[in-house]
């Protein structure tokens, strides 16, 4: 397993932004592919903080600049709907901004971050595609009071194009697909975990870290396992970022079964979530809180990678699953 884990792309560039959240992005004029009906479209998230949405608009300012306001402001006014919110949320605002060759700089006060990863993400993608509409403007770049935006190691995010960010494409929509997925879960005892590979079919829409996410709130197919995740859990949103995958979780998490051990709840789902190849380490949160711990020794806040020392040796089992909604074993 660890070998396997090896074969990952190491040419993943610094700086650059993978995102596989469920981001397919709505069309608000109605149409099911996106035509050019409008000069342009300002990207809004969706309610469940899962997408972006875009809907068409009329500017009121021919020159550039003037644009470039127009638009920044756009992002951060409210909305009239309960469909989907601005992009840029409540207590952030951009102090300034200036073009550089083909590069929208963009200096936000410190409430940038304050986001949780996943409002901080969509709401840069949204940026990114709202602005990069703008004849001239090619990239845009980040910073908060003055610093370069960071990524979850520290490193400088850098430029972002539209072409950092990962979507499911249009084409794929509501078509059916299959995959094998790695999943983890306690073994009877609660002391240790069993890997059940599944070989899922399911709705393209569907991130594969959504989908590990609520196969394993499902819990196993076998006998020999049982679920770590209470299965009243709810997931909220989940997101990768440069190799790190943000789970949010509901405070259904924390009901705590005392008789799976800790470290079985936490590497339950670091283990299934890094077998994809996209993803090295794992943050959970609780309702976006990333404050306190689990139980008593695993830091919410903390980046968790891979660890099959608690897996037991010599246990798995592959099983066949319809799809998310209505899972069945062959």
């Amino acid at each position: 397993m660890e070998g396997d884990k090896m074969k990952k792309s190491a040419g993943r560039k610094k700086g650059l932004l993978w995102i596989m959240v469920f981001l397919l992005t709505g069309d608000l004029s109605g149409c099911g592919s996106r035509k050019k009906d409008y000069p342009v479209y300002i990207s809004y998230v969706d309610s469940e903080q899962t997408q972006t949405i875009q809907a068409g608009y009329e500017p009121q300012n021919a020159s550039v600049d003037g644009l470039i306001q127009e638009l920044l402001d756009l992002l951060g006014t409210d909305t009239d709907t309960v469909d989907y919110v601005k992009a840029i949320p409540e207590g952030v605002s951009i102090e300034s901004w200036e073009v550089e060759q083909d590069c929208l700089h963009l200096d936000f006060n410190g409430f940038y971050d304050k986001m949780d990863p996943v409002t901080e993400i969509l709401c840069r993608l949204a940026i990114v595609k709202t602005m990069t509409q703008v004849e001239g403007i090619e990239s845009v770049s980040f910073s908060v009071k003055g610093e370069p935006l960071t990524d979850s190691r520290g490193e400088e995010v850098g430029v972002v194009t539209i072409d950092s960010f990962v979507e499911n494409p249009g084409e794929q929509i509501n078509s059916y697909q299959n995959a094998t997925i790695d999943l983890y879960f306690a073994n009877e005892e609660g002391d240790g975990l069993i890997r059940e590979t599944q070989e899922v079919y399911y709705n393209s829409n569907i991130s594969m870290e959504k989908l590990v996410i609520e196969h394993l709130i499902s819990g196993p197919k076998s006998k020999e396992a049982q679920g770590a995740i209470p299965k009243e859990t709810k997931l909220i949103n989940v997101a990768v970022v440069d190799g790190s995958c943000y789970v949010n979780l509901d405070e259904n998490f924390k009901n705590h079964n005392y008789e799976i051990q800790e470290p079985v709840v936490i590497y339950s789902i670091v283990n299934s979530l890094t077998s994809l190849d996209n993803i090295d380490r794992v943050q959970i949160s609780v309702n976006g809180d990333t404050s306190g711990k689990y139980r008593s020794d695993y830091d919410l806040s903390g980046m968790y990678e891979m660890d099959y020392s608690y897996v037991s040796a010599g246990k798995s089992r592959a099983v066949v699953v319809e799809d998310v909604e209505g899972s069945k074993e062959n």
